[in-house]
């Protein structure tokens, strides 16, 4: 594949460089077709990306959507035939600026504003259509052999949103149309998985914009789910010691003052609320509220490890665009746990933490995932607490402990939260990048600022070390990364509801019922689907919408033996079970946690 470089060279293309190619040349050849089918519009940015291209347009008053996409990509395809060549040649900036003026661009005339007074300004054009660019790009619209729009958004101009609101028009672009179905097939997938998809088929929780974006609200059945990753973690943090707290939402602007989150986070924060000459914020982590339960009592170095565990509702104002169902939202609730330790403590309780990690991973089939040590990036005066000598204190401590443990684990520069480095396990889901599950983050710095003391054995006052930790995070991603790993099919312990007892007539009502009843007084999640349909549409209802585990079929049989037969949603095989030899097999499979 040959490409024009802007000093108007051609050659053949680096492998490295073919996508970004494709995909740069895929916007222009966009710009063109919006062009022809839309005179009036003035294109703003236009760059390739990791997955594609997009151009941000100012349609004016026009307004498109995802059903006008196709007539789109049909004249860009009409363009492709053409064949027009690609040129390219520079101007200098008063000519670039009269010919994008000329052409009504006042975006492209406002980035020349924006670029260095000795910058080379060049255009590329391809026909009728004219783009100021660096390249490169193809040397003939024909090489572009496999694309596609996939979507219209919207996009600030400059992303600020003190600025005009454009039309972004999305597409992709590969080497062949093989690789094109490849990704088309993985979109397919990535729908098929996505949790807020099966969340709302499966009502497991819904959100409403009058309540707010990115404020989540889980349904009965999803509360269920949620309430049993509670239980799991919270008695998994039991017996290796932990006690848990409960806290409030809010805290005092000073309190995040103290922690530092305020010079470090403010931007992530809701506004500040004030009443009774008191400032109030909703709170986005935890640690500050668990620094003032340390310091609530004398500690001797007897005392340590203290670990305080806490299922958290936390806020964060997060970037519209970025909110994504429960998987990242403005409200999330953290299995959150501070661990208060002397120095001496600290490989032991990584070591723990770690374990804990593997444990929980070895329960819910998670095996693929990285382990990355995140570390400040010293460069960077803003992000972080300012103290090199604590900085290389900790990274070292942190380091050496996953070392000598034997954890294997990459380094990141910039990655570290603003008080210290951090242990992340970054899995890979299903669909989409990977994204950090679990952390564990050793701080010299909180303690200092809250100026924690305990007494060690020769009765001097020390500063102990924190650890934070989150296991599963948040409980609100965990779960969402649950639900696009199984497709909603939750193993029996986890799911909404366990068994569906699903009579075939109203001459095995009643029977049905004593059965419904019989699991409800065991503990089990049970419902009876009494509705007056055929019972083939009653087990496929259960089994394809509900997910449901089990479902008991009783008949006229089944009720005349005093016996029930029972679907198995893995198999799809019926077996004939007494009611209590079932309940023990389900008891069972609950109480181990089976997958």
């Amino acid at each position: 594949m040959k490409i024009i470089y802007n000093d108007g060279h051609v050659a053949e293309c680096p492998e490295d460089l073919e996508l970004e190619v494709l995909r740069h040349s895929g916007a222009h050849i966009m710009a063109q077709a919006v062009k022809r089918l839309y005179p009036d519009a003035h294109f703003a940015y236009g760059p390739a990306t990791e997955k594609g291209f997009y151009y941000d347009v100012d349609l004016g008053d026009t307004k498109i959507g995802d059903e006008d996409l196709a007539a789109i990509e049909k004249e860009m395809q009409k363009i492709v035939k053409e064949n027009l060549p690609f040129k390219v040649y520079p101007l200098p900036r008063e000519e670039a600026v009269k010919l994008m003026s000329e052409r009504g661009e006042l975006y492209k005339v406002e980035h020349i504003g924006d670029l260095p007074e000795d910058a080379v300004i060049t255009f590329y054009q391809q026909g009728d259509y004219i783009d100021m660019c660096v390249g490169p790009h193809l040397t003939y619209t024909k090489a572009l052999k496999a694309f596609h729009l996939t979507g219209v958004s919207g996009a600030y101009w400059k992303n600020d949103s003190k600025n005009k609101m454009l039309t972004r028009l999305n597409g992709v672009a590969f080497r062949t149309q093989e690789e094109l179905k490849q990704y088309e097939e993985r979109v397919k997938e990535a729908k098929a998985r996505d949790h807020r998809r099966i969340g709302k088929d499966m009502m497991l929780f819904m959100t409403d914009d009058l309540v707010g974006k990115g404020l989540p609200m889980f349904l009965p059945k999803g509360y269920t789910i949620w309430q049993q990753l509670e239980d799991y973690i919270k008695e998994k943090e039991r017996m290796l010691g932990y006690q848990h707290v409960m806290t409030p939402c809010v805290g005092t602007v000073a309190l995040y003052q103290t922690s530092g989150h305020w010079d470090h986070y403010k931007e992530n924060m809701f506004p500040v609320m004030e009443l009774e000459d008191e400032k109030f914020v909703l709170r986005p982590m935890n640690c500050p509220h668990h620094m003032m339960i340390y310091a609530n009592q004398l500690h001797s170095y007897r005392d340590l490890p203290i670990r305080i565990g806490e299922i958290a509702h936390d806020f964060r104002y997060e970037p519209s665009g970025t909110l994504k169902g429960i998987e990242r939202g403005r409200h999330f609730c953290q299995n959150d746990a501070h661990l208060f330790v002397t120095p001496e403590q600290i490989k032991d309780e990584v070591s723990s933490v770690v374990d804990l990690i593997f444990d929980v991973y070895k329960d819910f089939g998670i095996t693929e995932y990285r382990c990355v040590l995140s570390l400040r990036d010293p460069e960077d005066k803003v992000k972080y607490h300012q103290d090199d000598a604590m900085w290389d204190h900790a990274e070292s401590a942190l380091r050496d402990v996953l070392t000598e443990l034997g954890i294997q684990f990459t380094e990141e520069i910039g990655e570290a939260a603003f008080y210290g480095p951090k242990l992340d396990v970054n899995v890979q889901p299903a669909v989409g990048a990977e994204y950090t599950l679990s952390t564990c983050q050793l701080d010299f710095c909180l303690p200092a600022k809250f100026d924690l003391k305990y007494v060690d054995k020769d009765g001097t006052e020390k500063t102990p070390v924190v650890l934070h930790r989150a296991i599963l995070g948040s409980l609100d991603r965990f779960m969402a990364y649950l639900i696009e790993e199984t497709k909603g099919i939750f193993p029996v312990w986890l799911a909404p509801v366990q068994v569906k007892v699903l009579p075939v007539s109203e001459k095995s009502m009643d029977y049905a019922e004593q059965v419904y009843v019989q699991l409800k007084k065991e503990g089990i999640r049970a419902e009876l689907d009494d509705r007056n349909e055929k019972i083939g549409y009653k087990i496929r209802s259960a089994r394809q919408i509900d997910k449901v585990p089990y479902m008991i079929i009783i008949g006229e049989k089944e009720t005349a033996e005093g016996n029930i037969s029972v679907r198995d949603r893995a198999t799809d095989q019926t077996k004939e079970y007494s009611v209590e030899e079932f309940l023990g097999k389900l008891k069972e499979e609950i109480r181990e946690h089976r997958r």
